[in-house]
């Protein structure tokens, strides 16, 4: 019996996300790539039909609203400033708009994946992707380890998806707690 299809939904068409959104595709995940510039989203599609197989290039839609990208997602994983105020809003509108199957992962150096899970609905599917958006080098043969952030609330469901996916991308994922967790 198949397995079902993965749905991925990346926020954010810059270098980051068409990377992800690379990555996945050829990985053979199903991937919602969104952004709110028109350019951006264009610039990206123009990216990946020129590097994706035509097996693979089916599997991305390309999409103007966050609402259409996590309509259907098993993972959303937002490629927005690292920065408070844009990991808040974007937080917010995942746990308004996503399924409740969604798991949440975000690329941060700088935020406690702690405080941003605990302003969802979902505390138990956040976790955070602990590089910098603009360092993470999604070759393997450049940085084969990807660092993964949890909470002591994190599932196993959420981790395991999370791990899955990226060591379907190629890579090594390592889960540790958020340092912003006191240990007891």
């Amino acid at each position: 019996m198949d397995q079902p299809l993965i749905t991925v939904a990346i926020i954010g068409a810059g270098p980051l996300g068409r990377r992800l959104a690379l990555r996945a595709a050829q990985a053979g995940f199903r991937v919602f790539l969104e952004d709110v510039m028109p350019a951006n989203l264009r610039h990206a599609e123009e990216s990946l039909r020129t590097a994706l197989s035509e097996e693979n290039m089916p599997l991305v839609r390309f999409v103007s609203t966050v609402e259409d990208a996590v309509r259907e997602a098993d993972i959303a994983i937002d490629c927005v400033p690292d920065e408070l105020e844009s990991k808040l809003e974007i937080f917010c509108l995942l746990d308004r708009m996503s399924p409740p199957r969604t798991v949440f992962a975000t690329p941060t150096t700088n935020l406690s994946i702690a405080d941003l899970a605990s302003c969802t609905y979902r505390p138990t599917q956040c976790v955070a992707i602990a590089l910098a958006a603009s360092r993470l080098a999604l070759d393997p043969a450049v940085e084969p380890l990807i660092p993964i952030c949890i909470t002591p609330q994190t599932s196993v469901a959420a981790q395991t998806l999370i791990t899955d996916f990226f060591v379907a991308l190629g890579y090594h994922a390592q889960l540790s707690l958020d340092a912003a967790i006191p240990l007891r």
